[in-house]
């Protein structure tokens, strides 16, 4: 590792930060290609933490360190990267822009005070940006924003701007305005609106900084009257707006003061213009990340419990109270071993000191509940893939623990002799099933050490060993997440294939019928003899399975009846037409023979499962496939073609509404059949421009249409 920290160019180790009054913690989020990796890089050298900005092109930045980021050019895992900007320090938090790494975005504003939105003045505000936008305004997260990519020869401020302020809504306005140099093209420098200095980055950073001409001052007026407006509006002082009217000059001083406040309560959304090729609006950039930003301090503790569930008193972000912290990540590093990321909420995290791990809550995604006590030997500030050793963590930091034995992400940690757990945030359920197969048995044992790995640094990733089907599921969020996942798994030494995935259907009666199970064999000694007959009546959906006795006389003596239900039990679960469990039927045992001494248990067993069969070679049979309720959540202008498209699937729409979050979406109601769901969460994506999500439960069984049916015994019968 220390040889990674060198090949960066890392000025040294972070200092320990002893007042969390001097932390910020911002999630840098936007969309893919928007420029958050390469502004996060300008932000590591502008501050003199790194010696030289690397190329996401390139594969040498600091917070796409993962060998998938590289290959794909694009961040795939949430990133921590410190920066020290005068007395604070930036706990910035890289996260991926792609829908399919949501669960790397929201661990990243899980340990966030605040997120700076990063926008692309040439591709402007997609609709999962806008999304997320709202997210964060439903609990009330300070935001910014950053408008990148300047130097490209089709950006336009101007209409970034107004799109942001379509997207985001009020009070989203520019603190600075782009300046253009002699040749009328090349943004050169920024004007401050509320000060009217301009800062030239003609020459390079750090700008210099002189008063603007006089003919740019007509055109920045109205621009400084709508920000000014726009603060004096959200301004504690209600006596400032009838100041402002009636013409009378504020303080700068004021100004300054109230928009940081403004800043600091998520009320007033500033927009700052940055290069990071040149350099430009860096300065300014971190200026708002420290001084607008609110520290750990005015940030509300997640409520705690302890581990029985009992309410614990509410904690603040005090270095000298309970500790309380959490993992919002978990990594396998190649040269370190496990690394979890922790953000510490309340106390003071040292190292050689015995803390309780707890994780609860998460069992259906393949986290059992576990409790354990360890000491972690070390703790360091993380940069990228270097780790940076530290004496201790304070209340509202970030720092990276390695060689857990048990810290999986959304972990607690917290006290030995105070153990307590931390409610969960909330993660999106995977919805693209993955079948794997290992190549050979060694294939096996590994597989199954990659898998336990990746489910406990991955909570959107869901592992499934689906009896029925007797495929190995991995339930990711789209076709890229999928791919992450594969790559990982192979790269750790894994020979593996995909297959396609199986839906468990079942199979039942769609009419009366007999069957006669005759199992006879005399082969010298004790043989086997069992004769039985039964009628198989089809059942509602739902009822499962009854068997009634109608022996009469003794044909079939008392104590091989449940002979006879079991063997017509197993026939059931391996299914009659197509391998799938037989549901929803009544079978009548009315007549059969017996022998006196060669009839046994098992004779009978086989007797049942032959009069089974046979029950359904005579009869009719149908396969039902499941009904799984569908509730897709889209903009309005996707209604139509989401509508159109759950018809091509067998959907049956059973109403939609507006959506109780607003935002222009609406919520579309259906029941649509699982087999036509096995690929939704990518096609639903590309169909909405990513912006349409779904979630989905199980509902029901139907008759599948006959023409499918067939398609499916016939793959069943040619594998046999």
């Amino acid at each position: 590792m220390a040889q990674k920290v060198q090949e960066k160019g890392v000025a040294g180790p972070v200092p320990a930060v002893d007042d969390p009054g001097r932390v910020r913690n911002v999630v840098v989020v936007g969309h893919s290609g928007a420029g958050k990796t390469t502004l996060v890089e300008a932000l590591l050298a502008a501050t003199g933490t790194i010696g030289r900005a690397g190329a996401v092109s390139e594969g040498t930045t600091v917070t796409d360190h993962d060998p998938a980021a590289v290959r794909q050019q694009r961040s795939v895992t949430l990133s921590c990267a410190p920066v020290v900007h005068g007395s604070t320090k930036i706990n910035l938090l890289d996260t991926p822009g792609y829908a399919d790494f949501v669960g790397e975005l929201r661990a990243g504003l899980r340990a966030a005070d605040a997120a700076l939105f990063v926008v692309s003045s040439v591709d402007g505000v997609d609709a999962a940006t806008a999304a997320l936008w709202e997210e964060c305004a439903a609990v009330g997260m300070p935001r910014a924003v950053a408008v990148t990519r300047l130097d490209h020869p089709r950006a336009d401020f101007q209409d970034t701007l107004e799109l942001c302020q379509d997207a985001f809504g009020d009070n989203v306005l520019p603190l600075y305005l782009p300046m253009l140099g002699d040749d009328g093209t090349a943004v050169e420098g920024l004007i401050a609106l509320v000060t009217h200095r301009v800062f030239d980055y003609s020459a390079g950073y750090p700008p210099s900084v002189r008063d603007p001409e006089p003919q740019h001052l007509p055109a920045i007026e109205e621009s400084h009257n709508s920000l000014l407006e726009g603060i004096i509006a959200e301004s504690e002082d209600e006596t400032l707006m009838e100041r402002y009217v009636s013409g009378e000059v504020i303080e700068t001083s004021v100004i300054i003061e109230d928009l940081e406040k403004a800043v600091a309560r998520g009320t007033f959304y500033p927009v700052v213009p940055v290069c990071a090729q040149t350099g430009l609006g860096l300065d300014a950039l971190l200026e708002v990340l420290t001084s607008g930003f609110p520290s750990p301090l005015e940030h509300v503790v997640p409520p705690v419990t302890d581990i029985a569930g009992e309410p614990h008193e509410p904690l603040r972000c005090d270095p000298d109270g309970p500790l309380i912290a959490e993992v919002v990540k978990t990594t396998i590093d190649p040269y370190v071993g496990r690394v979890s990321l922790v953000r510490v909420f309340s106390g003071t995290l040292r190292p050689d000191t015995p803390v309780h791990i707890s994780g609860h809550g998460m069992a259906e995604r393949g986290h059992p509940d576990h409790d354990a006590d360890e000491r972690f030997a070390h703790l360091f500030s993380p940069l990228g893939s270097a780790l940076r050793e530290v004496p201790y963590a304070v209340a509202g930091d970030i720092v990276a623990i390695t060689k857990s034995t048990t810290a999986e992400t959304g972990d607690t940690i917290s006290g030995k002799d105070d153990p307590m757990l931390m409610a969960p945030w909330v993660m999106p359920e995977p919805l693209l099933p993955i079948a794997i197969v290992a190549k050979t048995r060694s294939d096996e044992d590994a597989l199954a050490k990659n898998l336990g790995r990746l489910v406990a640094g991955d909570p959107t990733l869901r592992l499934e060993r689906n009896s029925e089907t007797h495929q190995l599921v991995l339930w990711c969020m789209g076709e890229a997440h999928a791919d992450v996942v594969l790559d990982r798994l192979r790269s750790g030494g894994v020979e593996l294939d995909t297959e396609p995935v199986r839906v468990a259907l079942r199979e039942t009666f769609a009419a009366p019928s007999q069957g006669h199970g005759r199992h006879v064999k005399q082969s010298g000694g004790h043989g086997q003899y069992a004769v039985c007959d039964i009628k198989v009546e089809p059942l509602p959906r739902g009822s499962g399975f009854e068997f009634v006795d109608k022996i009469v006389g003794g044909v079939v003596p008392h104590n091989y009846i449940p002979s006879v239900e079991k063997g017509v039990r197993h026939q059931m679960e391996r299914g009659m037409v197509a391998g799938y469990p037989v549901v929803d039927v009544r079978v009548t045992l009315f007549d059969g023979k017996a022998h006196s001494v060669d009839s046994s248990d098992a004779a009978f067993q086989t007797a049942g499962a032959l009069a089974l069969r046979e029950a359904a070679e005579q009869g009719q049979t149908t396969l039902l496939e499941p009904i799984d309720e569908v509730w897709i959540r889209v903009p309005d202008e996707f209604v139509g073609a989401v509508m159109s498209d759950l018809s091509g699937r067998r959907g049956r729409v059973l109403g939609n509404e507006p959506d109780p979050a607003g935002q222009e979406r609406t919520l579309v109601h259906a029941e649509v059949p699982a087999t036509e769901l096995v690929r939704y969460a990518v096609e639903l994506r590309a169909m909405t421009s990513g912006s349409g999500t779904f979630t989905r439960a199980f509902a029901r069984h139907d008759p599948m249409p006959t023409h499918l049916a067939d398609a499916v015994k016939k793959e069943h019968a040619a594998t046999r």
